[in-house]
C-alpha cells in the first residue's frame, strides 16, 4: 500500500496515521511521488525522481516542453502512459497537473514545484 500524496504532503487520517491507497489510487500515488521526489536524492535509488525541480533554472518559454520531457522520464518504469503535463507558472515554483493512462482508466494528480 501507498500512502497519499497531496501537493507533496501525506494526509493524515485523523486517527494518528496517513491515509493509505489500493489499486488505481496507489498506481497515483507512486507516480507523484516520483514526480515530488528530486532525481538522484536517494543515493540507493539513483534513478528515483524526477528532474523537474530543474525547471525554474531554464526560460519560461521552455518550460512546458521540458516538464513533459522530465514526466516521462521519470514515469518510464510505472507502468502508464503521460496523456497531458500542464504547467502553470507561479514566480519561481508553480503546479504540474498530469494526466496518466493505466489499464484503460485516466488518473489525475497535481504536485507542486
Amino acid at each position: 500500500m501507498e500512502r497519499i500524496l497531496n501537493h507533496g504532503d501525506y494526509i493524515p487520517d485523523g486517527g494518528g496515521g496517513l491515509l493509505s491507497a489500493g489499486g488505481r489510487e496507489e498506481v497515483l500515488a507512486r507516480a507523484l511521488f516520483r514526480l515530488a521526489a528530486r532525481r538522484g536524492a536517494l543515493p540507493f535509488l539513483p534513478g528515483l525522481g524526477s528532474r523537474l525541480y530543474q525547471l525554474s533554472r531554464e526560460k519560461p518559454s521552455a518550460r512546458q516542453a521540458l516538464a513533459e520531457q522530465y514526466v516521462a522520464e521519470a514515469l518510464g518504469e510505472e507502468g502508464v502512459s503521460v496523456q497531458s503535463v500542464e504547467l502553470q507558472q507561479q514566480g519561481e515554483g508553480g503546479l504540474l497537473t498530469v494526466k496518466l493512462l493505466w489499464q484503460g482508466e485516466i488518473l489525475t494528480g497535481q504536485v507542486k514545484l
